[in-house]
């Protein structure tokens, strides 16, 4: 009683919140597409938009996780999907533990659980900025402050209203894309962030901003080379011979300084992430009352898509931020020290704890490089507790996606159920329904979620053209997979309205 007591009272407030409506009937797929591609746009041109008022010398503490954070640094969507998914952690963790007591397959829950998300993401938004500023990573322009005849306080305080409110732009416009338009926000910012590093990985022909204190302790590794594969290798075989190419150590350049690694793993990525999302477990299905109707239902082998894998990598970007706070701004070294670009340095916590992101993490010769003094041991062990957070994580965030979207065992037989649909050979009951699901749903999403992280260890060790990471690519090339047959679903029900009806949809 004092459950649902609690329930009724917070339910009034949640529903005050802002929200997008919900359309009333159905959204013809051109609608959907021109929101899905307007909200798009916008997101380009917010990323483009510096926030005002900002020291050139501001650090962006998160640029290792852009990819799939889908934020954009110096912009004021910095935050990009953070907050979203940081609130989704926490709120997964309360419901999984039962410290909330909701159950997602009750619509009013349901509502409840979405409304404390939406809340609990503009909390986020508070908690992921202030850190950046008081850490001293967002400094504001002293002499934009003076000529403005304002303190570098009150311009504090214009930068943060900014990056806020391009933090509450995020949500609502996935929330758009949700109601209105094909897939979600969250995944349609990923593809896009994704794509625009891969362009900039292919054509740009710039050379990379880097710290010069960090380059001139580095040697041959290529600082002034272009960023885009196709400007490097220009710019390589201007300055070296083709008979100095083709030795042992020229060859060896070119796979890691010029990329070629990187270009190979990137297409053996895309290709692998492709044939691993068309591989399932088809569940035959026929209908109760149409005689030759039948159908199935396919149980993926990454069936909780890879969602997970963000909030895995979001889960590691929010611990280095508290590292990563305590030691810039308050000089506390028991979770380990920072250099001056950002980067944890070892043996302390938060460098085991940062993920592999290339060869130059994990291959000794290129840390050797990087971390004076560093032992193999630490190596090793760097290598090993990236790899368990991503499989571990995978298979945890995994079955608490699973059971919190409704793509748990009895949400599915209660849809086949409604649908009017059975299993061939079995009772139409949904009982029996369930029992037939839960010997494939509860063991594929386990040995997906495993499978998914050792897909993205597997890419992170290599790197990736544009420095978008495993992960990144991982998401990218799924999401754009899923996207894919997502359209090709909303054309056919465009086209044949009563198949909208026959799956179950209102």
């Amino acid at each position: 009683m004092a459950e649902m007591g609690l329930k009724d009272r917070i339910e009034p407030f949640l529903r005050r919140l802002p929200a997008v409506k919900r359309p009333e009937k159905h959204v013809h797929f051109r609608r959907k597409l021109m929101w899905t591609v307007a909200i798009l746009i916008l997101y380009f041109v917010l990323s483009n938009i510096a926030v005002f008022g900002m020291d050139s010398s501001s650090q962006d503490v998160l640029a290792a996780y852009r990819a799939i954070l889908a934020g954009s640094t110096g912009s004021i969507i910095l935050l990009g999907i953070g907050p979203i998914v940081t609130a989704s952690i926490v709120l997964q963790l309360l419901v999984g533990a039962e410290i909330l007591p909701l159950d997602t397959t009750n619509p009013k829950d349901q509502a409840i659980f979405q409304g404390l998300q939406k809340l609990l993401v503009f909390v986020m938004i508070v908690l992921e900025t202030l850190p950046q500023m008081f850490g001293g990573y967002l400094i504001p322009d002293s002499t934009l402050a003076a000529t403005l005849g304002v303190s570098t306080g009150i311009l504090s305080l214009i930068i943060f209203i900014q990056v806020a409110l391009g933090g509450v732009l995020i949500l609502y416009m996935d929330e758009v894309v949700s109601k209105w338009g094909i897939g979600s926000g969250v995944s349609l910012f990923i593809v896009a962030g994704v794509a625009q590093a891969l362009m900039g990985g292919i054509f740009n022909w710039n050379p990379p901003v880097l710290n010069q204190a960090l380059g001139a302790t580095i040697s041959g590794v290529g600082y002034n080379d272009p960023i885009g594969i196709i400007f490097k290798w220009n710019y390589l075989l201007s300055i070296f011979s083709s008979s100095q190419l083709l030795t042992t150590d020229g060859i060896l350049m070119m796979l890691t300084r010029g990329d070629v690694l990187a270009l190979i793993a990137t297409i053996v990525i895309f290709l692998l992430v492709v044939y691993v999302e068309s591989t399932r477990i088809e569940i035959p299905l026929s209908h109760a009352a149409v005689r030759g109707a039948r159908g199935k239902f396919p149980v993926k082998l990454i069936y909780a898509s890879v969602l997970p894998m963000i909030l895995v990598r979001a889960l590691q970007s929010n611990v280095q931020l508290i590292g990563s706070l305590l030691y810039g701004r308050y000089g506390i070294t028991l979770l380990g020290t920072y250099s001056q670009t950002g980067q944890p340095q070892p043996p302390g916590l938060m460098y085991f704890l940062n993920p592999i992101s290339s060869y130059n993490d994990w291959l000794p010769p290129y840390v050797y490089s990087y971390y004076a003094g560093i032992q193999d041991w630490m190596i090793i062990l760097h290598f090993l507790v990236d790899a368990f957070i991503l499989i571990a994580g995978g298979i945890v965030f995994a079955i608490f996606w699973v059971e919190t979207t409704g793509m748990g065992s009895t949400k599915v037989a209660k849809q086949i159920q409604k649908s009017g649909m059975q299993i061939p050979g079995f009772r139409r009951n949904e009982q029996v329904i369930e029992k037939v699901v839960s010997r494939y749903i509860p063991k594929v999403t386990v040995i997906g979620g495993a499978f998914i992280g050792v897909l993205t260890l597997i890419a992170s060790m290599f790197g990736l053209i544009g420095g978008v990471g495993g992960t990144g690519m991982l998401l990218a090339v799924s999401i754009i997979y899923q996207l894919y047959e997502k359209v090709a679903s909303e054309q056919l029900m465009e086209m044949h309205p009563l198949i909208r009806r026959f799956l179950g949809e209102e």
